[in-house]
């Protein structure tokens, strides 16, 4: 072992620009893994890793105690006068009661699948699986992205939070400063942890979507560098196992996040607009922070959903670009069954690069399967028969997001959209017209 000046005189000039990408490279990976331990400290805070029995039960009996008993005890023993002409407890129990079923959801998924995965394989970012050394930068970018959208919307929302606390114990509750301030402290605390799992869960389902969404731009580059299809076969088959995981892993989350969400906003409705009591920011203002919470969390979910459909139908698009445009160009040589790696690539490059165009177009996904190692070409199946293959294919064997079979694109939140618009319209028709009578 030599110290570093002898170690750089060693080393010869052509080999020193070598010495220093390697080193750039051991500090992502170190970096990398920096940000996932970093990740994986923030998970286990939260509760989320529940890898022994102790853990599992220690981070339900804390979210039974924070999220569940600690609020509902405080609206218990916090009587007065305003309370019943206010309706401040059956409003804030429906609250309690929509917040404690989504933050149950968000941890026991989430949990369940780091138990088994791990952060690695949950994130898909695994050193023996993926291509890791080419997207070190992205996935740094990515997971330090889930931390600042975690942060840019708890704080506004933590925010209110405190203020409309502040505002009803001054006006309703006429109890000493002390015990108000516990109130508030105690209040504020529990909707934040329940508030931080749920958010957390949307935000990592995002995360995940978001680092296939890396692999999924990189695709495209596939046909401007090289011109052998059964490497752009298995790539994308790699690409449509990781998302029929992802589909799997998240599906059971996703459909009774909606449920739950939905379910909570219409009640919210029906107490608003249904009661005839007083609704003002001291009893109402907690049905407008959780609901922007919870259709935050939502949103980020379909918005990342739609991603992955409109890069896997962007794919199909720019391979049947890159089919025409190879075609067109091909020489005799290359139709008669002699691969032109050089013609191709020259046809491409001149052409530009083949940009994806984005869409809402994507189908099931399935499980991975690898192509045969032992198959030979065949010498009279000629090039273009090979790229029309692979683009009949691309056509027929599209990916995304899927929750038991149903695609989630821009014409499936289209749809859920009009759904949720004629549950409101109902509501509100049932509500209003009651009052009036």
């Amino acid at each position: 072992m030599g110290d570093p000046q002898s170690r750089i005189e060693e080393v010869s000039p052509a080999e020193f620009p070598l010495l220093v990408t390697e080193n750039t490279q051991e500090e992502k990976e170190t970096h990398l893994d920096r940000i996932l331990h970093r990740l994986d400290i923030f998970l286990c805070f939260f509760g989320f890793h529940q890898s022994s029995p102790l853990g599992f039960l220690l981070s339900w009996a804390v979210f039974l105690l924070l999220g569940i008993a600690v609020p509902v005890v405080i609206l218990r023993l916090s009587s007065c006068s305003n309370c019943e002409k206010y309706q401040i407890y059956n409003f804030e129990l429906d609250i309690i009661v929509s917040q404690s079923c989504l933050a149950a959801i968000s941890l026991g998924c989430v949990s369940h699948n780091l138990r088994k995965y791990g952060i690695r394989n949950f994130l898909f970012v695994d050193r023996f699986h993926g291509q890791m050394l080419r997207f070190r930068k992205e996935y740094i970018e990515k997971i330090e992205g889930f931390f600042r959208l975690l942060i840019y919307w708890m704080l506004p929302c933590l925010l209110l939070k405190t203020v409309h606390e502040v505002i009803r114990i001054i006006y309703v509750y006429r109890d000493s400063w002390w015990q108000s301030v516990a109130m508030i402290l105690a209040m504020v605390f529990s909707w934040a942890y329940l508030t931080t799992i749920s958010l957390s869960a949307c935000l990592l389902f995002n995360l995940v979507c978001n680092l296939q969404v890396i692999h999924l731009d990189n695709y495209g580059k596939l046909l401007e560098g090289d011109s052998d299809v059964s490497i752009f076969i298995e790539e994308h088959l790699r690409l449509r196992h990781h998302l029929s995981k992802i589909s799997h892993r998240f599906r059971i989350f996703l459909l009774l996040a909606c449920l739950i969400v939905t379910a909570s906003e219409i009640v919210t409705l029906f107490r608003t607009t249904g009661s005839s009591g007083i609704i003002n920011i001291i009893n109402g203002g907690d049905f407008a922070v959780s609901s922007i919470v919870q259709v935050v969390g939502i949103i980020f979910c379909l918005n990342a959903s739609a991603k992955i459909s409109s890069r896997v139908h962007g794919i199909v698009s720019v391979a049947c670009r890159w089919h025409a445009l190879v075609t067109c160009n091909s020489t005799d040589a290359s139709e008669s069954g002699v691969s032109n790696s050089v013609g191709n690539l020259e046809v491409t490059n001149s052409s530009g690069s083949l940009r994806i165009n984005y869409s809402e177009s994507d189908l099931e996904s399935v499980d991975y399967l690898a192509p045969p190692m032992n198959t030979r070409p065949v010498s009279h199946l000629s090039t273009y028969h090979k790229r029309q293959a692979f683009v009949a294919y691309l056509q027929s064997n599209t990916g995304g997001i899927t929750i038991f079979g149903w695609i989630i694109d821009r014409a499936l939140i289209n749809t859920i959209f009009f759904l949720e618009f004629s549950l409101v319209l109902f509501v509100l028709g049932k509500t209003l017209v009651l009052t009036t009578k």
